[in-house]
C-alpha cells in the first residue's frame, strides 16, 4: 500500500507558495472595507492604521509574500481600487531530446 502523503493544513500553504506577484492599491479608491485582507491566503494584506484624506483606513500591501493569485482584486467591491501583477515564471532549460527520424 503507497503511503499517503500529509495533508496541509490551510494556514501552511502561505509558507509553501512562493511569491511570484505584487499588489498596487489605489489608496484613493480603497473603501476600507477589509474584503481583501480577510481573503488573501499569503496575509500580505492590512489595513493602515493612519486614516487617509476621507477618513478610513486604506489596505496596504506589505511588500512582501504575494502569490499574485488576485483574490483581492476579484473580492474588492471598489473597480481599479487593486491591481495585481504576476512575475512571469522563470524559464526552465530544456535539453533537445532527438526525434526519432535522427537516430
Amino acid at each position: 500500500m503507497a503511503a499517503k502523503e500529509p495533508r496541509v493544513r490551510r494556514d501552511e500553504v502561505r509558507d509553501i507558495a512562493e511569491p511570484r506577484g505584487s499588489v498596487e492599491i489605489d489608496q484613493e479608491e480603497c473603501k476600507g472595507c477589509g474584503l481583501c485582507v480577510e481573503s488573501c491566503p499569503p496575509k500580505c494584506l492590512e489595513l493602515l492604521p493612519e486614516l487617509n484624506p476621507y477618513g478610513i483606513h486604506p489596505a496596504h500591501y506589505t511588500g512582501e509574500k504575494c502569490t499574485g493569485c488576485g483574490i483581492c482584486f476579484y473580492c474588492c467591491p471598489e473597480p481599479g481600487a487593486i491591481t495585481v501583477f504576476r512575475v512571469p515564471p522563470a524559464r526552465v532549460a530544456t535539453q533537445e531530446v532527438p526525434s526519432a527520424a535522427t537516430l
